[in-house]
This record gives C-alpha cells, structure tokens and sequence, in this order.
C-alpha cells in the first residue's frame, strides 16, 4: 500500500462531512419503520425526516450490509473466535445492534476511521447513558488515540487507511488476530480515495487475512444522465468518487478483486437484491410504509449502487451472496442495432422544466402542456407550443375556467379538437377524480392569439375510481368515439388492472364487452391507437416488476379482444417511457429498466412482421443530461418521422433535482426509412 502525504487535507474533512449527513438519513430511515436501530438516534443532534426516496435508499443500504452481516455470523457460528473489521465506519451502529440483538458472541467489532471522526464518536458514546452502558468493561474516554474505546467486543481506532504500516500496528495493538475468521466491510468508503489507494487497501486486506469476507457497498454506472449527477454532486462536496470510473458495473467490481488475490467474489447491484433477496412479505411492508410514487429514481438510485461480496478461505465461501435460480430481474444482454439516433434542442429559447405532465397536440401547429410539477412546485398554468414560419416558440398561459394542477394525469387529444383531461394526483395521497375538456379558439383573424379553455365534463354512469399513471386511449367502435382507460395506480392499489370505456358523444361510461388474453395489472404503461383498437407495451407490474409485453386490443362485432403480440427479439421491460404509432410499425422511447445495461434508447417494433429493435439515442449535441423519464413526447409532421420529447427527470436520490431544461427534437427518418432489420 503506497505511504503517501495527503496533499488536500481539505478533501478529508469533506469526506468525513458525508457520514454526518448519512448518519442523519439513517436515523430518518429507523425513525419511520424501515428497520430497527433504536440507538442509532443518539449519534445526532436532531432526528429530521427524510423524503421517502432517501429513507428507502438508506434501507435497502442497511439491508444489504445487515444481510451480509448475518450470512457471515451464520457461517462462522461455531468458531470460538471472528473479527468484524469495518473501514471508515463513521457513526455507524453495527456493534451497538449486535449487542441489542445478542449477537456478539465470540465477536470483536474493530472500527477504522480517521483521528477526528473516532474521536467525535468516542465522545457522542461516552455522553450518552444508553450508548456508554452497552460497553460495560470502558469505563473512560482515552483522549489521544489511536484506540478511542478498547472493550472486550469494541475497539474503536483512529487511523488512516491509506498508511499501511500504522494501520496494521494500530490493528495488531488493538488485538486483531490476522488468521481468525474476519468480515472486512466498507460501506462507501473507499471509493472516496485515490482509486491506488483504495486498490491497495483490497489487494491488503486479501494478503493479511487468510480467512475473510469482505463486504463493499459503492457506485457504479458512471456516464448515464443519472450517473453524471451523481459524480457532479460529490464534486460539489469536494468528495470526488473515483473508482467508479475505473470500474463503472459490477463485472468489473468482481473482477477487481479477483485480480487482488480474492478467491472467489460475488456482485449485484441493489435492484438485484431487493427483488430477489428480500421477501415478498419484507417488500411488501416497506411500500406501505410511507406515501410513495417516485418509482423512476428509486429504480435508477438501485442501479447505480452495488453490494458485493468476496471471499478468502473455505468457511467464509459460505457466506457469499447468492441469486435465486429464478428471480424476477434476470440480466438481459441487449443487443443494439448499428443505427442510432441523435436529439437536437427543439429552439434555443424554450424552457420547460417539469415531471408528471400531459401534453396534446390540438391542431397540427399547436400543441398543449398541463399539469406536471418543476422547480417552483405543481404547475397551475399550461404553457403553448406553437409552430411558425420561423420556428417553435412557447408561452405559459392562464387557461379560461378550471386550473390542471395534477401530475401523472392523461391528455387525449379527441376529434373535432380539444382534448380530454383524465386522473392525475396532487399527491400520493390524493388522486383526482375530475374530468376535464380542452377546447382552443382564435380569438380573431386580425389578433391571432390561440384561447384555451379547460372545464369540467359531467359524465354520467359508473366511472372508474381515481387513478393516476394510467393510459387513456382514444377508441372507434360502432361509428362512435371512445376513450378507454386501462391501468394506472391509487392511494391504496399500487396496480391496477381495470378497463372502462367512456363514450364522448354521450359523456357516459359504458360496458363494451372485452375477451382474450387480459394484460397483467400495471401502471406507467404505453398505450397508442391502432386500427380502431390499441397496442399497449411495458409498464410496472405487481411488486414493482418492469413488464415488456406487448398487447393489441382489436375490435370484435361485439366489443373488443386482447392479443398477446410476441415479438423478435423479446424487448428489455421499461415503464415511464412514451410510444407512438407510424405505420405499422410501434416506436418506443426512453423509459427506465432494470434488466439491462446503460439507458433505454428506442426500440422500433413491426406489428406485421413482429420484428424489433433497440437503438441508442446519441445525446452529444445536448448540454445536459437528457433523463428520458416522467416525460412528454408527441409527433410533429404527418409522415411521424419527427418527435419532441418534452419535460422529464426527477429527484436523483440525495444528489438534488434533475429536469431537462428544454425540449429536444428526435429524427427517427433514418430508422424507418432502413426497413430491413424489421422485415426480415
């Protein structure tokens, strides 16, 4: 391990600034039921409540390292000795939990972390009653280090990890027995080094300790949109990440340690465990926990964290992380077509940033925004996008009657103009049961500003309750006009599987008769017109399970049948994306996965010959990164060769808010135009 002198000693003092703030969300995620730690409160100042995206970033986190934890006690259950070293431990609670739990026998928790941290935490236990009496062999507070607390059980050290010889003399002092059974864990620790350094504490850890497991929980997915937020927010802190770019996916996580002398390793990111190695019942709990619909970031957020395990010797072997035969996220090796597509800024100008809109196009020039939420909070106004002779330009405006302030509602555009407003939320709590009618005039042809006005249609018959993340899907049957509504989620249903029909000549809900193949429950589907029916792909299923089937729902002399469409090669599942019609052929964009590497693109799916394929969309002429989720999108010339993609991004964890600053234009003409691919 290279013996350097640290050149910024300011950087240090940023990083150990992270586990402050991680130690606060930690005591945020206990607080509300996510796992029990009832000690971990008296590390802070004041307990604050997280929203519910951290508190669930910080459980699965918790959940991943106690699993491993515990694996590695099971295995180790008859020895009549095994160490816990944990490097860079901070305010972590793992001794405390374990005494609370009674699991500390024939244990030793060594803690590593620097001088100033140790010496902090030594002094937060030494003032706190509860904490002090669970050590009860410690009976004062060593001052000058480098052990801050030697128990029996707890040796609490402040050391440098990155100055080998100190560190394995401070070790030796404290007691360590290099040859005993040892769990090394490092729960986003050293990826804050020098990725040398850091290298050499595994490469160490590997030569020393004949019989251990080494826990990691870390970053991976650099270079995606949320990828690059991500690294943006630790340079902020001046806690740049390092080795995430050397090895950016888990194959190259395991291979690492391999290379540094592990015997054997095992690497998945947190989709992968909390789909197959938490129970449906423990998944289950945690989404009623809290009020929650930010589905996207929770997704992205699990994919650019792992959990890996690797091992030394026969018995910790054991313990390593092991998948299911069969798991609800299998890994998909995508392969992508030759072609890929590129985004250019729709105008310099415009500026829509928000999630959970609805858009219309109302004349072929014209085309409508509601609802969604952006930096200022929910959006009460709608905003115009309007095609001229020298270009787009936008204008926010106050609609005449009713305001839409709603997210995740839908917006069809239906014959003889204007458009229909149906479902949406204001919070998770509150879905909207309103439904509303667009309608858009000239106010005359010597003053050709476009009025809107929105109002509310009194619908008559049995309606669907209140639901948000649905499709609402313009349908003929009979000569008349239908808007049917399919899916979506509720305050209490995190899926449904419902279909309703609204006749809009009548404004009234009807039965239509419906057979067939059903689609499974979903929500944030994909649902476009096509010859009097529908096709509908993808969407989040039950358990929170991305779906990637495709449905077509075809008229009948006496109402409707689904079909299941089976398509080559099968699509990677995704929900949040959007999807259009042209032809005969179903254009999927963006969205969210979890099955695969990288982001969603678009796949292009022949509904003749059921041929696919997934192109990747070139985002280099755009500043910033492009999140194609929670997102608009909608056809601009009659040949459908040219779609704007409107609003989108979210929340990133804790890294801060993300929105696409403006639209962007996306030219599918040279995909569609190269048939060949598909007719094959």
């Amino acid at each position: 391990m290279p013996v350097t002198k640290n050149k910024n000693p300011g950087k240090d003092t940023a990083v150990q600034g992270t586990n402050d703030s991680s130690v606060v969300s930690k005591v945020s995620a206990a607080a509300q039921g996510y796992f029990k730690d009832e000690l971990l409160q008296h590390f802070v100042s004041k307990v604050s409540r997280r929203t519910a995206l951290i508190n669930r970033g910080y459980y699965v986190r918790w959940k991943a390292v106690d699993h491993c934890v515990k694996q590695f006690l099971c295995a180790t259950n008859t020895c009549a000795r095994r160490q816990i070293l944990s490097l860079g431990a901070g305010f972590d609670s793992l001794y405390f939990r374990l005494h609370a739990e009674e699991a500390l026998q024939n244990v030793i928790i060594f803690e590593v972390d620097f001088p100033d941290v140790a010496r902090r935490k030594a002094a937060l236990i030494n003032g706190s009653n509860l904490l002090k009496a669970t050590i009860s062999d410690w009976d004062h507070l060593a001052q000058t280090g480098p052990a801050y607390v030697s128990s029996v059980h707890y040796k609490l050290l402040g050391v440098d990890l990155r100055k080998e010889k100190e560190l394995e003399d401070v070790l030796h002092r404290a007691g360590l027995h290099w040859n005993c059974p040892t769990l090394v864990l490092s729960e986003v620790v050293l990826t804050y080094m020098e990725t040398q350094w850091s290298d050499a504490v595994i490469g160490w850890a590997a030569r020393n300790l004949p019989q251990a497991m080494f826990v990691m929980y870390e970053q991976i997915r650099p270079n995606d949109p949320f990828g690059i937020v991500m690294q943006n927010h630790f340079l902020k802190l001046n806690s740049k990440i390092h080795a995430l770019c050397q090895y950016p996916n888990t194959f190259a996580q395991t291979q690492r340690f391999l290379q540094k002398d592990w015997e054997e390793c095992v690497c998945m990111d947190m989709n992968q465990f909390f789909f197959s190695l938490l129970t449906d019942d423990e998944r289950e709990r945690v989404e009623k926990l809290e009020p929650f619909d930010e589905f996207e970031e929770w997704h992205q957020k699990c994919s650019h964290y792992f959990i890996l395990t690797a091992s030394n010797g026969s018995l910790t072997r054991q313990a390593l992380l092991t998948l299911p035969s069969e798991t609800p996220i299998p890994l998909i090796k995508l392969t992508l077509d030759q072609y890929s597509m590129s985004v250019q800024l729709m105008t310099e100008s415009q500026c829509v940033e928000a999630v959970g809109m609805a858009s219309s196009m109302l004349e072929p020039r014209l085309l409508l925004l509601t609802g969604g939420c952006g930096r200022q909070g929910r959006n009460s106004t709608a905003m115009l996008l309007m095609r001229e002779h020298a270009g787009w330009r936008h204008a926010v405006i106050e609609p005449e009657g009713q305001k839409c302030v709603r997210l995740y509602h839908t917006m069809t555009s239906v014959p003889g103009g204007g458009a229909v407003i149906l479902g949406g939320r204001t919070s998770p709590l509150n879905p909207i049961d309103s439904i509303l009618k667009v309608t858009c005039s000239l106010r005359d042809k010597h003053n050709p500003k476009v009025l809107v006005s929105i109002n509310e249609m009194v619908c008559t018959g049995p309606a669907p309750i209140p639901r948000w993340r649905h499709t609402a899907t313009l349908l003929i049957f009979e000569d008349r006009n239908y808007l049917f509504v399919f899916g979506g989620r509720t305050e209490r249903e995190l899926v449904l599987g419902d279909s309703h029909f609204l006749s809009l000549e009548d404004q009234h809900w009807v039965n239509i008769p419906l057979e067939g193949c059903f689609p499974k429950p979903r929500h944030s589907h994909s649902a476009c017109p096509y010859k009097g029916g529908l096709v509908m792909f993808g969407g989040l299923g039950k358990g929170g399970v991305p779906l990637g089937d495709i449905f077509l729902l075809k008229p009948t002399c006496i109402g409707f049948c689904w079909e299941r469409l089976h398509v080559h090669p099968a699509l990677v599942p995704r929900y949040s994306h959007t999807a259009h019609v042209i032809g005969e052929n179903l254009v999927v964009v963006g969205g969210v996965w979890l099955q695969s590497a990288g982001v969603p693109g678009v796949a292009i799916i022949n509904l003749i010959s059921r041929n696919s394929v997934e192109i990747s969309i070139d985002t280099s002429s755009v500043p910033w990164p492009l999140m194609l989720h929670s997102f608009c999108s909608e056809l601009l010339d009659s040949e459908g060769t040219e779609v704007v993609l409107i609003g989108g991004g979210g929340s990133c964890f804790s890294f801060g808010t993300h929105f696409n600053a403006q639209p962007v234009t996306l030219d599918l003409s040279p995909m569609l135009c190269n048939k060949a691919p598909l007719d094959s």
